[in-house]
C-alpha cells in the first residue's frame, strides 16, 4: 500500500521540528520508507529538512540521501562536515551510490570525504568509479558481488558465498572467475545446492553469459538488459577482468533521468533542471529555445510581410494561415516523435531506418491526402472562390509532405552527427515547419491568384 504525504503530516511534522520533539519524530521517521522520508523533506525548509536527517540512522540515513534529487542534495551536503558525510552516508552505502555522492562534491571537498572513510578498501573502490565517465557501464556500476573460482570446489565456494555475502544487498548472480580474474560464466544457486561438495565449479558453471565492457554507453547497457530481461549484467575491462555489476536499479533509475532530459527537450528546456532551483537556473535553462522562438516568429513575420500585397488583395489567404502553421508543426512533431522513439529502442540498422522512412513518408502521402481533399470540400461549398479552395488544398498536402519529410530526417541527422534527437522533437521542429509552411503557403496562393 502506497503512502501518502498529505499537507496535514507535513505541517506535523514541522510542528515537531519547532517544538524540539525528537522522539515523536524518530518513531515517524523509523515507519517511513527512505523515499517518503525524501518526499517529506522536499516540502520543508533546509534547516527542517537538516534537523531529521541528523535524527535518522546511519543505514536509512544513506538511503534517503540516495532518494533526494541531485540538485537538492549537493546543496544538503554543503552544510555538513566532510568527517560527518563519511561516517553518517557513504560507509552505509553501495559504492556506486557513494561514487554519485561524491562525484557531487567540491574537489576540496571531495578529498576529505575519502580520507574520512574509515574502510580503505571501500575508499579504494570509490576512487576507482570517479575514473570512469559518468555515463559508461564502469561509471553506474557497484564493486559490490558475489565472485568465485571455477577451480574451487562447491563446499569451498558456499563458505565464500556467506563470507561475500555480507556486503551484497541482493545476489542475483553468482559469477565465475579464473586465476587472473577474468570473467568466464555465471553459477545458479540451484546447481550449487544440488552438486557434491567435492564437486569442482568448472564442471557446472555456465559460461554463455552477457556482459559489458566498462566503457560501454549506459544506453546500450539498458538495450542489453532490456533485449534479454536481465536483473544484473557483469562488468569487464578491456581483457575480460571482472570489475563490477550494474543492476536493474541502477538502469531504471538512467531510464528515468533520459526520459526527463527527453521531456524537458521536447518542451524547449536545456540543461537538468528541477523545481527547486533558483529563478536565474530556470531562465536560462528556458532561454535558448524561447529565443529561438522569438526568431521564429520574427522570421514569420517577415515571411508575412513578403507577401503583403497578396494577402492585402485577398483578405481570405489570411484566414488559412493558422490552419497551415498548426498542422506544418503538428505533423512534424509527430513524425519526428516516431523517429526518436524508434532511435531510443534501439533500431540502428539501415535497412531498418530506410523502411522507418518510407513508412512515414507514406503514411504522410495518405494524411496529405485525405486532409486536402476535406479541407477542399469545406472550402468549395463555404468560400466560393476556386483560387483560394485550389490554394488551400494544394498548399495543405505539400505542406503535410514536407513536414513529415523534415521531421523524420532530422533526428536521424542529429543521431549520426552524435547529437541527442529529442531535440528535434520540440521548438526546433515546430518553428522551422511553421516558417516553412508559411511560405509554401503564401508562394502558392501567390501563384494562383496572380498567374491563374
Amino acid at each position: 500500500m502506497q503512502f501518502e504525504i498529505s499537507r496535514e503530516y507535513i505541517d506535523h511534522i514541522k510542528e515537531l521540528v519547532e517544538n524540539d520533539n525528537k522522539k515523536e519524530l524518530q518513531q515517524l521517521m523509523d515507519e517511513l520508507h527512505p523515499a517518503d522520508i525524501a518526499e517529506v523533506m522536499d516540502d520543508l525548509n533546509m534547516d527542517e529538512a537538516k534537523y531529521i536527517y541528523l535524527l535518522l540512522d546511519g543505514e536509512k540515513a544513506s538511503d534517503v540521501l540516495v532518494e533526494i534529487p541531485e540538485n537538492d542534495r549537493r546543496r544538503f551536503l554543503k552544510v555538513l562536515p566532510p568527517e560527518f558525510i563519511a561516517s553518517k552516508f557513504i560507509e552505509y552505502m553501495d559504492s556506486d551510490d557513494a561514487a554519485d555522492v561524491v562525484a557531487a562534491l567540491d574537489d576540496d571537498v571531495k578529498k576529505e570525504v575519502l580520507n574520512e572513510i574509515e574502510d580503505i578498501e571501500q575508499a579504494g573502490d570509490i576512487v576507482d568509479l570517479l575514473e570512469y565517465e559518468e555515463d559508461s557501464a564502469g561509471g553506474i556500476m557497484a564493486k559490490e558481488l558475489v565472485v568465485v573460482n571455477a577451480n574451487w570446489t562447491v563446499a569451498t565456494c558456499l563458505k565464500e558465498i556467506s563470507r561475500q555475502a555480507e556486503e551484497v544487498d541482493e545476489i542475483y548472480y553468482i559469477y565465475v572467475v579464473d586465476d587472473t580474474e577474468k570473467l568466464k560464466g555465471v553459477l545458479s544457486l540451484k546447481k550449487l545446492i544440488l552438486n557434491n561438495t567435492n564437486t569442482k565449479i568448472s564442471n557446472i558453471y555456465n559460461p554463455d553469459v552477457k556482459m559489458v565492457d566498462t566503457s560501454t554507453r549506459q544506453e546500450e547497457v539498458a538495450e542489453i538488459m532490456d533485449k534479454y530481461d536481465l536483473v544484473a549484467i557483469p562488468v569487464v575491462d578491456e581483457i575480460g577482468r571482472l570489475k563490477g555489476r550494474i543492476t536493474f536499479d541502477d538502469v531504471i533509475d538512467f531510464v528515468r533521468e533520459e526520459a526527463e532530459k527527453d521531456y524537458q527537450m521536447v518542451s524547449g528546456i536545456t540543461g537538468d533542471v528541477e523545481p527547486g532551483d533558483k529563478v536565474w537556473e530556470l531562465l536560462r535553462a528556458r532561454f535558448p529555445w524561447l529565443l529561438i522562438g522569438l526568431l521564429g516568429g520574427i522570421m514569420g513575420a517577415l515571411v508575412l510581410g513578403s507577401h503583403e500585397d497578396a494577402l492585402s488583395k485577398v483578405t481570405e489567404l489570411a484566414f488559412f494561415i493558422p490552419l497551415i502553421a498548426a498542422m506544418a508543426g503538428n505533423v512534424g512533431v509527430q513524425s519526428s516523435s516516431i523517429v526518436v522513439q524508434s532511435i531510443a529502442s534501439g533500431v540502428k540498422d539501415i535497412e531498418s531506418t530506410s523502411k522507418k522512412l518510407m513508412k512515414e513518408i507514406s503514411v504522410a502521402l495518405l494524411t496529405a491526402s485525405i486532409f486536402a481533399i476535406l479541407i477542399f470540400v469545406y472550402n468549395y461549398f463555404t468560400q466560393g472562390n476556386m483560387n483560394l479552395t485550389f490554394s488551400v488544398s494544394i498548399s495543405l498536402f505539400i505542406v503535410i509532405i514536407f513536414a513529415s519529410f523534415f521531421g523524420t530526417t532530422i533526428p536521424l541527422i542529429l543521431h549520426r552527427l552524435k547529437i541527442d534527437p529529442a531535440l528535434a522533437t520540440g521548438p526546433f521542429i515546430t518553428t522551422m515547419n511553421d516558417i516553412c509552411g508559411l511560405l509554401i503557403y503564401l508562394m502558392i496562393g501567390k501563384m494562383f491568384f496572380e498567374f491563374l
